[in-house]
């Protein structure tokens, strides 16, 4: 792929992005209210904090692809 993003593809990668950052918020809100639940269950709690992650990864990497650096 050329370092330029066409419309199209940018178009795309912003819906992606959207969706990835309103599921990253969701599992926030899931984590917060397992952490204060009666019985919090540690394996779940972790569960979803690598699914946070990897959520984030992916959010950096779309935002890279449609940032693009600036050298100076």
């Amino acid at each position: 792929m050329s370092n330029t993003l066409d419309t199209l593809q940018e178009v795309h990668l912003r819906a992606k992005l959207q969706a990835l950052l309103q599921q990253h918020r969701d599992l926030d809100a899931a984590i917060t209210a397992l952490q204060e639940g009666a019985n919090p269950d540690p394996f779940q709690i972790r569960r979803l904090k690598k699914m946070k992650l990897d959520l984030k990864d992916q959010i950096i990497h779309i935002e890279n692809l449609l940032i693009p650096d600036i050298i100076a």
